[in-house]
């Protein structure tokens, strides 16, 4: 398991896409659309790193209870059903295997309730 990309509930994505490129010199990795929302990864060009922009109207359902005020990390692994399959062994609650936005991942908690997302990667 590594680190992938941290995701950061933003009210403006737009502004804070330029925030981290213009300002502090990052590039764009990545984007996906959800919807009418953009995602935007953002990180330097010279790590594999990322910040992942999720627009706080994306996720006024906010289904799994997500604390947004709390930035996520989300996690990459090869073999998702056996990575879910350990922790589960292990006592970590985890959810089933789904599509977000086109992606295969699942999601654990830590002792404190945080929610952490696992994808192919």
């Amino acid at each position: 398991m590594r680190v992938g990309y941290v995701v950061l509930y933003v009210n403006d994505a737009e502004a804070c896409f330029s925030f981290w490129t213009d300002k502090v010199g990052m590039v764009e990795k990545g984007r996906k659309h959800a919807g009418d929302f953009a995602i935007v990864q953002v990180g330097f060009a010279d790590q594999p790193f990322a910040f992942e922009l999720v627009p706080l109207a994306l996720m006024q359902d906010n289904p799994s209870g997500l604390d947004l005020a709390t930035p996520s990390i989300a996690f990459h692994v090869a073999d998702l059903a056996n990575t879910r399959e350990r922790l589960l062994a292990a006592g970590v609650q985890a959810t089933d295997i789904s599509q977000h936005s086109g992606v295969a991942s699942f999601a654990f908690s830590d002792n404190e309730n945080r929610w952490f997302a696992v994808t192919l990667g």
